[in-house]
Order: C-alpha cells, then sequence, then structure tokens
C-alpha cells in the first residue's frame, strides 16, 4: 500500500533529503569509485538514438551522460540543485547535449508514457517511499518501453554500510523503507511485476581499492552525504562516533583482501513496460 503523507511534512522531509545529498562531494565518490556503472546500465537497457530518456535520481550524471552521448534524447531529473549544477557541468566537459532538471522521483513532473527508457544508477533506491518512486516511473514509461536501474544489494558491500550506521542515524520518517531493499530481487519483482515484462535481474560487483580501512572511512566522512549526515547525528557524542569509526573499519577489513580490494555487490535490473 502506498504511504499517504501530509504535503508540508513530505516537502520538509524532502528538502532533508536534498540537503544531504549536497553535504560533502558526492560528484567525486560518483567519479572516483563507480564512474563506469552509468555506461553498464545505459548498454544494458539498449539505449540509442531516437530514444527518448529520463535519468530518475540522476546525481551528477553518471548515467544520463553515457546516455546522451549514445545519442539519445536525455532529461535528467534529480532532487538535489547541488547535484544537477554539478551534473550540467560535467555534461558541458563532455560535451553532452541533455536536459537537467530538479524533479522529486516520488512526484516526477513528467506526463504518461513520455519516456522509451527510464533508468536510475543507485539514485532512486534512496528515495524514501519505494511504491511512490516505482509507480512513477511505471507512470511515465511508455508501453514497450524500457526500464534499467542498477542498485546496491543489502548483502553487499554498501548495503552494509548503511546497516553498520543505522544505529547511529537519525531514524527514518514513518512508512520509509531502507534503500538497499531496491538491491532485493523480492523487493524489485513487488514494485514492476504488474507493470512490466521481461523483468530481468543479474547481481554483479564493482571493485573498489582503498589503501586500507581508515582511508575508506575518511574518504566516505569527508565525501558521501549518508555517512556525513550520519557522524553529525552523534557529533555530540565522542563515545559514538569512535564507536562509528571501529565499525567502519572492521566492515571495510572483513571486505578487503590483502591489496585493499573491495567488490561492491549491485542489482542490475531490466525490463519492458506492459
Amino acid at each position: 500500500m502506498t504511504t499517504v503523507i501530509d504535503p508540508a511534512a513530505d516537502a520538509a522531509l524532502k528538502a532533508r533529503h536534498a540537503a544531504m545529498w549536497a553535504l560533502g562531494d558526492y560528484p567525486k565518490v560518483a567519479r572516483q569509485l563507480i564512474s563506469g556503472l552509468g555506461a553498464e546500465l545505459v548498454a544494458a537497457t539498449r539505449i540509442g538514438p531516437g530514444d527518448r530518456v529520463l535519468d530518475v535520481a540522476a546525481g551528477p550524471g553518471n548515467a544520463a551522460i553515457p546516455a546522451a552521448l549514445a545519442g539519445a534524447d536525455v532529461v535528467a531529473s534529480d532532487l538535489t540543485p547541488e547535484l544537477v549544477a554539478s551534473g550540467r557541468a560535467a555534461a558541458e566537459r563532455a560535451g553532452a547535449q541533455l536536459d537537467w532538471r530538479v524533479a522529486d522521483a516520488e512526484a516526477l513532473p513528467f506526463g504518461g508514457a513520455e519516456f522509451d527508457a527510464v533508468i536510475s544508477c543507485v539514485g532512486v533506491m534512496f528515495a524514501p517511499f519505494h511504491e511512490r518512486s516505482a509507480a512513477e516511473i511505471s507512470r511515465v514509461t511508455r508501453p514497450g518501453g524500457r526500464l534499467g536501474l542498477i542498485s546496491w544489494t543489502p548483502e553487499g558491500f554498501i548495503g552494509q554500510m548503511f546497516a553498520v550506521m543505522k544505529p547511529y542515524a537519525a531514524e527514518p520518517p514513518p512508512g520509509a523503507t531502507p534503500p538497499p531493499l531496491w538491491g532485493r530481487e523480492e523487493h524489485v519483482a513487488d514494485l514492476f511485476g504488474e507493470t512490466f515484462d521481461d523483468l530481468t535481474m543479474e547481481r554483479r560487483t564493482v571493485a573498489e581499492t582503498f589503501a586500507g580501512a581508515t582511508d575508506f572511512r575518511d574518504f566516505f566522512k569527508a565525501n558521501y552525504g549518508p555517512t556525513i549526515a550520519t557522524y553529525r547525528f552523534v557529533g555530540d557524542d565522542p563515545e559514538r562516533v569512535a564507536a562509528l569509526d571501529a565499525a567502519l573499519d572492521a566492515l571495510a577489513a572483513e571486505h578487503s583482501d590483502a591489496s585493499g580490494r573491495m567488490e561492491w555487490e549491485y542489482l542490475l535490473v531490466t525490463a519492458t513496460r506492459r
């Protein structure tokens, strides 16, 4: 059942959410760690010339820019104005032409059946009410159009990082669903099984290397909005800060080999609109 929220409370929640993703330097995270995922998603969704494409929660354009460079007519939407500005600048540097919009994934400002393909690369998974964003994706995708998603899995490193941070973070809004559930096959089938056919899901990994556990932790503390927000929430309690430091270090050490290499698991989803 779709969660019903007071409009004023929803607007305040989205303002806080946008502000969180403006913390630190998410474009640096996307550029240095997961830059290849966008092109992979574009290829898997078979995006090319003549396609009208929407990237939902596009961030700095990891998928939207490769889609535009592949010849598609692309709209990149994101809740955070700072990420839209960063993406627009990155697109100009890459010589890509696309339309950038500040927009809420749970209330997309587009007409029904407007797009040939709708994609999101570790983006829409962070919208708090999954049924609302999934319904909006279904609404704006034309019959026969394609869906392409990449989401971190609950069992993978990033999903486990959110589990480690949860006891130290602010409580989520009532009715919100944990982001990594977008990386669980059964959850995706529940969200899209009634509106999309040919639902294909494959778990893959992306390799990342850090000099050590502390290097990983410091990078995320400096650059990744959700991690920064979590540390700010416990910032007045040195013992909790130290405990969170230790928990993240332990997680990184557990998932790293002797060279500091990690495998981060994600779920690649493709489907065709019924």
